[in-house]
């Protein structure tokens, strides 16, 4: 299967290359964009971004391997990243993971059966001053405790 941007989203890598005398600076921007144009990076996509910036796919594959921030299999409409780093672990990280795990069905790295939720474990969201933290797609839910994860996930429609 053969993916390819849209003519918007080929407008904006022109741009974002317009940008960065090195292409090679313009990876890390053209993979979010390949992952909102297709929701996610598949190997489709790196295979498309590698062959639009000119490198091979491995070079490609192994920027979006080394960072968590790049989904490379579909996630639900929901994206639920709990940092485990030492701040958040310190304060009851792994414990949330559980409590959202048991609440939702689900183990980290999975998404439920509605496509709605999928819980992800993040090495650091870099707010340790409000620990434990969670990202719920692009937002930060931060100071959280089992009662602030329930009322956050009961209001999401």
């Amino acid at each position: 299967m053969s993916v390819a941007f849209s003519d918007t989203a080929r407008r904006e890598l022109e741009e974002i290359l317009s940008r960065y005398p090195n292409k090679e600076a313009a990876i890390l921007p053209a993979l979010h964009l390949a992952q909102r144009e297709f929701g996610y990076v598949s190997d489709e996509a790196i295979v498309h971004v590698a062959e639009l910036l000119g490198f091979t796919p491995a070079r490609i594959e192994g920027v979006a391997s080394f960072y968590t921030m790049y989904n490379r299999k579909p996630v639900g409409r929901y994206h639920l990243q709990i940092c485990r780093n030492l701040s958040c672990s310190l304060l009851g990280a792994e414990h949330l993971i559980e409590h959202v795990s048991k609440k939702l069905r689900i183990n980290p790295g999975e998404t439920t059966p509605d496509g709605k939720f999928t819980l992800s474990k993040v090495e650091c969201l870099g707010s340790c001053g409000t620990a434990p933290v969670m990202q719920v797609n692009d937002d930060y839910h931060e100071n959280l405790t089992e009662e602030k994860i329930d009322s956050l996930l009961d209001r999401l429609p």
